[in-house]
């Protein structure tokens, strides 16, 4: 991956989450103590050695995993409940110190330890945790000259004056290197299954306008392109990158003309072979399969269009089922064969396209990705809708046979 990655001129910069979102480590039971609090699992205790040492660890295995390695993320994002572990508590009486304080010395206790192993490294941390904080509360932790903040907002109506404001408070305290971040997917919804571009695109057009805003002695290096995955390591997935990859290719096109014009749109149609930069527009059945994941993109659209219609979606809220088949008739088997038969017939015919459909995804989504991920995405868009369906038919033909000869 990062030879491919290099022999296209790109850097690779992992991202180590150090501070907040340990989910995927503290979710593991030897490690329950080191959590900030017992019910987050995603805030580390900033008390512990153990804390700093676990740490170091997952960094240097991700160091000594990337040769060459000149840029690192330390994430730091979103420390919930940080302040309100006991250790915390006790910490925060002492000396009248502040929750600020308590990030920032954590934070900083680590970029110094990066520091010290890997002089050579740059890095680059999320901003949410720093922007309430004032330029002298930042100067004083020492993390200044550490690190270079980024700036993370995914929102279409991004505040231009608020996001000014923020990046100029940071050059005030001398934090003049800092990053832009945006989305292409995800961050729409938690369990959002297909993008939608323009949202995106409106993000960056704003992003474009902080950047055009800046004074001069602000140095934005750069703007990353964020595809989540999930919301954290124990949400639902978001959207699979097949059906991102219009929505990726317009924002970076966007970037590019410095506005989403004509030819910014007709490049993105013309790369990928696609007859809308709207996923869910695009002619799926036409054109090659001219990106990886085109046809599992259009499957997964079409599936997602048939989960969505109100005739299945809303099968059991339907004057039949809800007159004919309710709850209390299931329950006591009193119901009318011949209203209740043909509920039985439509929701088989429906449960039979879905399967068929199912099936042929399926077939094309392994081929990207592990059975697990497989399972998991089925199990999230596709059963809940098929379930009741399936329950409808087996009740009617329980019901039936009390009152049928």
């Amino acid at each position: 991956m990062q030879e491919f990655a290099k022999s296209k001129g790109m850097e690779v910069i992992p991202l180590v989450q150090t501070f907040g979102h340990m989910e995927f480590v503290l979710k593991h039971r030897p490690l329950w103590s080191l959590r900030e609090v017992a019910r987050c699992v995603g805030t580390l205790n900033p008390h512990k050695e153990e804390a700093v040492k676990l740490v170091m660890e997952m960094l240097r295995q991700v160091v000594d995993l990337h040769p060459g390695l000149n840029t690192l993320h330390i994430g730091a994002d979103e420390v919930y409940m940080l302040g309100e572990g006991e250790e915390s508590k006790l910490w925060l009486a002492s000396n009248e110190r502040t929750v600020e304080q308590l990030f920032l010395s954590h934070i900083t206790k680590v970029a110094k330890a990066i520091k010290q192993q890997w002089p050579y490294l740059t890095i680059i941390m999320w901003d949410d945790m720093m922007r309430g904080m004032s330029p002298d509360t930042l100067k004083d932790s020492g993390l200044v000259g550490l690190v270079q903040p980024m700036l993370w907002d995914y929102t279409p109506n991004l505040d231009l004056d608020k996001t000014v404001s923020l990046l100029e408070k940071y050059h005030s305290a001398s934090m003049s290197d800092v990053w832009a971040a945006s989305s292409f997917k995800g961050s729409t919804s938690v369990f959002t299954c297909v993008p939608s571009t323009q949202r995106h695109v409106d993000n960056h057009l704003q992003w474009l306008k902080v950047a055009a805003s800046l004074s001069a002695g602000i140095n934005l290096k750069g703007i990353a392109l964020t595809g989540w995955q999930r919301y954290d390591h124990l949400s639902v997935l978001c959207e699979l990158m097949p059906v991102g990859l219009p929505s990726l290719a317009a924002c970076l096109q966007t970037l590019l003309h410095g506005q989403f014009s004509a030819e910014a749109q007709s490049k993105v149609l013309e790369l990928l072979g696609v007859s809308s930069v709207e996923v869910e527009a695009i002619e799926w059945t036409s054109g090659v399969d001219s990106f990886p994941g085109r046809r599992l993109a259009g499957l997964i659209v079409e599936l997602n269009s048939l989960l969505n219609s109100e005739d299945i979606r809303f099968f059991e809220n339907g004057m039949y089922v809800r007159g004919w088949f309710s709850p209390y008739q299931r329950q006591r088997k009193m119901v009318t064969p011949l209203i209740t038969m043909p509920i039985q017939d439509q929701a088989s015919i429906y449960l039979a396209v879905l399967q068929q459909k199912v099936t042929t995804l399926r077939e094309e989504m392994v081929q990207f990705y592990p059975e697990s991920t497989v399972q998991e995405w089925i199990e999230e868009h596709v059963s809940p809708v098929m379930t009741p369906l399936q329950k409808i038919t087996e009740d009617i033909g329980a019901c039936v046979k009390e009152i049928v000869p």
